[in-house]
């Protein structure tokens, strides 16, 4: 069976920064309150028109030249996002769309914070068996246009920003080097704990002014119980997927965990004895972009150099559902 590996990865920022200051005009909140509690400095917020399809294909195009290839050479795509353009079609359609390539498979993931691991799970399968040559992976989210910005709506607010990532996955020519394993999981009973109620076909109708009133269409989390849930899952799916290729923690080079919040990745890494080099971080930069933050850490490493071909990397995330997953890399 074939390997498959990463072959290039791409970003898009949008320009606008909001920082924490700017925040504390519209809230009841401060810079030290958030870098305290979050890590997070700024992060970067969508113009009109710039859509999670629009980043997506930016940093799709950018993945695409980075590794060589031409969009014509892509014939699948995955898009993972929370915040799709609309409430259908999917986005990646749009992205095959706004990339000007031939009709391809476009299939959407909705996985939340995790769904770039779940995307790049897919991927990993769909090279091995040969089925396709050369995947886009795409996390793109808008989180700007879904918030509440007050008091109300400040614990969960603060903690957000927009951006893309993506990746191509093809064939390793390198049986030492490619995507190792990945490790899926979730947990449906505690879906409430992280999730927007409405609008919701399940609701008659799907929204109301009153439920706008109520403000059950922005997000709503039990902070406290999503993070005691984190940092007892992360650290057990990092260690699945050490011990599922028969390494031990100390082997691993680079942990690249998602960016929900600079403490529970400061927690996961010292629980399980991870030196702080060893661990990527870019929410003080950017917030919680969920399913674009772990390639978007991808894309700063290789920047600064600690991921470079050889390297050993363990990705990891936890999110709403709750559902955690896992991936072991050599790049």
């Amino acid at each position: 069976m074939k390997k498959s590996r990463i072959l290039g990865v791409g970003r898009y920022l949008p320009e606008k920064i909001v920082t924490n200051f700017d925040l504390e005009k519209m809230m009841d909140t401060t810079d030290e309150w958030i870098r305290q509690r979050t890590g997070i400095e700024q992060r970067r917020f969508a113009a009109e028109g710039e859509g999670a399809a629009l980043m997506g294909a930016r940093a799709g195009e950018e993945a695409i030249k980075n590794a060589g290839l031409k969009k014509e050479d892509i014939d699948f795509i995955i898009f993972a996002t929370l915040s799709p353009d609309y409430n259908f079609p999917g986005s990646g359609v749009f992205v095959q769309d706004l990339l000007g390539i031939e009709p391809i498979g476009a299939l959407d993931v909705r996985n939340q914070c995790t769904g770039f691991i779940y995307s790049l799970s897919i991927a990993d399968q769909f090279i091995k068996t040969g089925m396709y040559k050369h995947i886009l992976v795409i996390g793109s989210e808008v989180h700007s246009t879904g918030n509440e910005f007050t008091t109300r709506g400040r614990d969960v607010a603060v903690l957000f920003g927009d951006g893309a990532g993506a990746v191509v996955v093809g064939e390793s020519e390198d049986e030492k080097r490619g995507i190792l394993s990945t490790h899926l999981h979730s947990q449906g009973k505690y879906a409430k704990e992280l999730w927007v109620e409405a609008p919701a076909s399940i609701l008659h109708p799907r929204l109301t002014q009153e439920m706008m009133d109520q403000g059950r269409h922005y997000p709503k989390m039990n902070g406290k119980n999503v993070y005691k849930h984190a940092v007892t899952r992360m650290p057990e799916v990092i260690m699945e997927a050490v011990n599922a290729n028969g390494y031990k923690i100390s082997d691993i080079d680079l942990l690249v965990p998602h960016q929900a919040n600079m403490r529970i990745n400061e927690y996961v890494a010292g629980t399980l004895g991870i030196a702080p080099e060893k661990v990527v971080h870019n929410i003080q930069k950017y917030g919680n972009t969920t399913a674009a933050t772990i390639p978007l850490c991808f894309y700063d490493a290789i920047e600064d150099g600690r991921l470079k071909p050889g390297t050993l990397v363990c990705v990891a995330a936890f999110g709403a559902g709750f559902t955690w997953a896992s991936a072991l890399l050599r790049w």
